[in-house]
């Protein structure tokens, strides 16, 4: 592994994200009476993309915002110049990444696409009010303007093909309602805010969330850790496995993920009542065991569309020991075009014989062949054994590797600790399957009786 890489600066990637952040500076105040300021903000994307077939579409765009007089074509297309930028900063990473890992980057396939294409009238609805929004800034926003997207959302849900664009406009409606009247904001999350307007406006586009028709997955599956991601109103746990094709060719990397509304009463291991009945990759996953796959449904990009009835539990399957044996030769997964971000780099990598430091206003870092890489111990989960205290203790580790606030981070998914002069791994998915661990057991008896109370009450509302 390249350590040396985890802090070389990468070529153009500063230059790249400025333009970004100009433009999401013009998004603060609005593009109903633009000033000079935002004029020249939106230059700056226009020049970023002058070279692209872009080019005459973003300048336009910009001249016309500028203007004040830009119309949802022209919002379009500045969407598509800060995504096309972002998408270049993602692509730099990742190219970075596999320099640091030295495992191959899977080629782009040629799987046919989808070629339904659903609720025109509905996406140009979503599109009228993301571009309402533009116009207003997030410092003009009010509840009025945002409750527009309640009809939209509710357009789309009854479609399955348009759970995506409905889920990400409800979230981010619901994040700028939290926030209204938008002039009384003392700080604007200006790229969140940004990076949720631009995608939400590119899945509009008739024909940009349309997918590949899945391959099929025949063979071995090995986790290596799961990743629980958890919200007020949901939760969502994706599992990161190599997969070992029955054909014999080269093993790869694979994701499969569950999600599920919650209350927000079931917090802990409490989560994994709400995921576990709809995937037994999770029981699997906590008990430490392959599984056999018969031509499970999996994406270009690497993500498995689970199906139990076309997996079954398999032998014991130590993660480190896959780790150590198989994870360097595994071939890394593409990225879907519109998924090109930064935030979306997640790739797992094994450490060892690394020092560990803790300042005490500082991150906890590894120093791995004299380079330091920060540990985001904040992601590390209450649903199970793996704590930031195991995790400065460790003597190896599984982890994703991320780039947050312009740096490269390790997540950690498990560790290898001694404990009484033995060396015992450490888990964050542990509890996934079930535990006898007190700690987990108690929050799982809680969860259980939250949400008992919480269904005899909705019977009762149901029966009134």
């Amino acid at each position: 592994m390249r350590t040396d890489l985890f802090t070389d600066p990468v070529d153009g990637l500063d230059e790249a994200l400025a333009a970004v952040d100009a433009f999401d500076r013009v998004l603060v105040s609005g593009l109903l009476r633009p000033q000079p300021a935002q004029a020249a903000g939106l230059a700056a994307l226009a020049n970023a993309v002058a070279g692209t077939p872009l080019a005459s579409l973003v300048a336009e765009a910009a001249d016309k915002a500028a203007a004040g007089a830009a119309g949802e074509d022209h919002f379009v297309a500045l969407a598509a110049a800060r995504t096309a930028l972002m998408g270049s900063v993602h692509d730099a990473l990742t190219d970075r990444v596999a320099d640091i890992t030295g495992r191959p980057r899977a080629e782009r396939g040629t799987q046919d696409p989808d070629t339904d294409a659903p609720g025109a009238n509905v996406l140009a609805a979503a599109r009228a009010w993301l571009c309402d929004l533009a116009r207003a800034g997030w410092q003009g926003i009010d509840h009025e303007l945002v409750a527009g997207a309640a009809p939209v959302v509710s357009a789309m849900l009854p479609d399955p093909r348009l759970r995506r664009q409905a889920t990400l406009l409800d979230g981010f409606a619901a994040e700028l309602a939290a926030s209204c009247p938008g002039a009384t904001l003392d700080r604007v999350p200006e790229r969140r805010w940004a990076d949720l307007w631009t995608r939400a406006l590119m899945l509009t586009v008739p024909g940009a969330a349309r997918t590949p028709v899945p391959s099929t997955a025949t063979g071995r599956l090995l986790p290596l850790g799961v990743d629980l991601q958890e919200h007020a109103t949901a939760v969502q746990a994706q599992v990161h496995a190599v997969f070992e094709p029955a054909d014999g060719t080269d093993p790869r990397l694979v994701r499969a993920a569950v999600s599920a509304p919650k209350p927000d009463t079931v917090v802990g291991a409490g989560l994994w009542q709400l995921l576990r009945p709809r995937m037994s990759l999770l029981a699997a996953a906590g008990e430490g065991r392959a599984m056999e796959l018969d031509a499970m449904p999996v994406t270009i990009e690497g993500d498995l569309l689970w199906d139990d009835q076309r997996a079954r539990t398999g032998e014991p399957a130590d993660p480190f020991a896959t780790a150590r044996v198989i994870l360097s030769t595994t071939t890394d997964g593409v990225t879907a075009p519109l998924d090109r971000h930064p935030a979306r780099i997640a790739v797992p990598v094994f450490l060892e014989g690394y020092e560990t430091e803790h300042e005490a206003d500082g991150p906890l870092t590894f120093t791995v062949a004299g380079h330091r890489l920060a540990v985001d111990t904040d992601r590390v989960p209450a649903a199970g054994p793996l704590t930031p205290e195991a995790v400065a203790a460790s003597g190896a580790c599984l982890g994703l590797l991320r780039w947050d606030a312009g740096e490269f981070v390790l997540q950690p998914l498990a560790v290898e600790t001694t404990v009484r002069k033995k060396t015992v791994a450490v888990h964050a998915g542990a509890w996934a399957g079930g535990t006898d661990d007190k700690v987990g057991a108690r929050a799982e008896k809680a969860a259980t009786d939250s949400v008992a109370v919480l269904r005899e009450r909705a019977g009762k509302l149901l029966r009134a």
